[in-house]
């Protein structure tokens, strides 16, 4: 009898980790994979790369940098809440950032206009890569949102999780695509 109970409490207070891991990985592998063509394709056309590199401004990806970290940070206190209603503030001002960052990547992207789309290998990696980050940040905003409805402490676990991994995501994308 002892050994059902405790395997029917550990079913109920399974919070969703194995999804939150396969989630996780998954993302961290699909843009490992990109970042390390960006590198292959960086030593395969060095010319491209160096010219692709020095036409970026590099003030809008070091704000956004902020803006994603401050961002992260807000998910997180919004993960230690008790108090359902500051859970929601919290949830909802670090969907705000990823609204902030996603304006910002606009902007940016704005201001390279036309040289991002000369089709060279740099500018297609470029766009392909931030791009699909952009995309991860605008569907992780959203259901920021949709859990800040429901912020239930799996609810809110799952999501401050994965949003954190976008921001590592954006952490190692910085330097590889920006500096290096």
């Amino acid at each position: 009898m002892t050994s059902m109970i405790s395997s029917q409490d550990a079913r109920d207070t399974d919070t969703g980790d194995l999804l939150v891991w396969i989630l996780a990985w998954s993302e961290l592998v699909a843009f490992g994979a990109l970042l390390t063509a960006f590198v292959v394709a960086s030593v395969l056309h060095p010319e491209a790369f160096a010219a692709g590199k020095a036409r970026l401004d590099h003030t809008l990806p070091i704000a956004n940098t902020i803006v994603l970290l401050a961002s992260g940070w807000l998910a997180a206190k919004a993960a230690e809440q008790k108090a359902v209603t500051r859970r929601r503030l919290l949830l909802l001002a670090a969907a705000l950032g990823g609204a902030v960052f996603g304006g910002l990547k606009c902007l940016e992207y704005a201001f390279e206009g036309a040289s991002l789309l000369s089709g060279d290998p740099f500018s297609q990696l470029y766009l392909l890569i931030t791009g699909f980050h952009l995309t991860h940040v605008a569907f992780g905003s959203m259901i920021l949102v949709l859990v800040a409805v429901f912020p239930t402490r799996e609810n809110v676990h799952l999501i401050t999780t994965l949003w954190h991994v976008i921001d590592i995501v954006w952490l190692v994308m910085f330097p590889v695509i920006y500096l290096l």
